[in-house]
């Protein structure tokens, strides 16, 4: 097990250094002047030169290569063009929105679509498969600003059970901290409901023809103890990669959800950042998506070896 978590350890290491070496070429080579856009478009070109030898972008690009990797390293992530404030104090009162958005959302999807998933497998072919699988349908089709909107004019202007917009700090209280975060949840857990459901009905149905679970019935098993304990948790590996993906996407930043309900989170950072040309914003934003995504993929593999013991020789 050990050896196993290093290796995956160790996997990682080079994927991230390709992404830091990619995200800073990317940016180093498009179209487009730092100088220029900070300095105004009325700038001298010794006004011009000035700031590039400042953000250090005259010297040849191995140098602010290696400049920027020993700055990452010492965890320092740099200073916007734009704000001239540190990034790091830019990102940290953005993480709370994303992170409470996508651990509400995902545990809401778990909870709802798991169980139907299974039941759709179980009554396959019925009345009860085609339900669940017309609604996976129909959370696809759906755009997700269609949804928030819809929700927004039904619970928060025609009933006004809950705010239309914005975000409340846990640290403000429980109450206001979860009542503007129910819209965006439900918006987004109709999307990856259907997802989670239709991943879950497809690897049950795999499992169900298979010997052990005939075996298990044989035994005098109870239908519910085959479906969860034998057949759920061998079907489980390809629900858990579904799960463990959509949750760096979540964390990452969904900008349309948090554009419709007025969430400061990152994606609207990352979209601002891109709107005004802000690289080291760019960058660190880029590289953070990355190593969460990193990171929960070495947590996705060593559920694996929780799931099936095989997976860890």
């Amino acid at each position: 097990m050990l050896g196993y978590l290093l290796r995956r350890i160790l996997a990682a290491i080079p994927v991230m250094g390709v992404v830091a070496l990619f995200v800073f070429l990317l940016l180093r080579l498009t179209p487009g002047d730092p100088a220029a856009i900070l300095a105004g478009d009325n700038a001298t070109p010794e006004q011009l030169d000035r700031i590039r030898t400042s953000l250090g972008l005259n010297e040849p690009i191995y140098i602010q290569f290696y400049t920027w990797v020993a700055k990452l390293l010492h965890g320092d992530l740099g200073v916007s063009l734009i704000s001239n404030k540190p990034i790091l104090e830019m990102i940290g009162p953005r993480l709370e929105p994303s992170i409470s958005v996508a651990l509400a959302t995902i545990i809401l999807s778990i909870l709802v679509a798991v169980p139907l998933g299974v039941i759709a497998a179980w009554k396959h072919g019925t009345w009860i498969d085609r339900f669940v699988m017309g609604l996976s349908v129909l959370g696809f089709s759906v755009p997700v600003f269609v949804i928030g909107y819809v929700l927004i004019q039904v619970f928060a202007i025609d009933l006004r059970w809950v705010p239309v917009q914005g975000f409340k700090s846990i640290s403000a209280g429980f109450g206001p901290f979860f009542e503007r975060l129910i819209l965006p949840t439900c918006t987004l857990s109709f999307i990856y409901v259907a997802l989670i459901a239709r991943m879950t009905r497809a690897s049950m149905l795999d499992v169900l023809g298979e010997d052990y679970v005939r075996t298990a019935r044989a035994k005098g098993i109870g239908e519910a103890g085959v479906l969860l304990r034998h057949a759920l948790r061998n079907a489980a590996v390809p629900v858990i990669t579904v799960i463990g993906s959509g949750f760096a996407l979540l964390i990452s930043g969904v900008v349309v959800t948090e554009s419709v309900f007025n969430l400061p989170g990152i994606g609207r950072l990352t979209v601002d950042a891109v709107l005004a040309r802000d690289y080291p914003v760019i960058q660190a934003m880029i590289l953070l998506t990355s190593g969460i995504y990193v990171a929960v993929n070495l947590l996705i593999d060593l559920a694996y070896t929780l799931l099936d013991p095989r997976i860890r020789y």
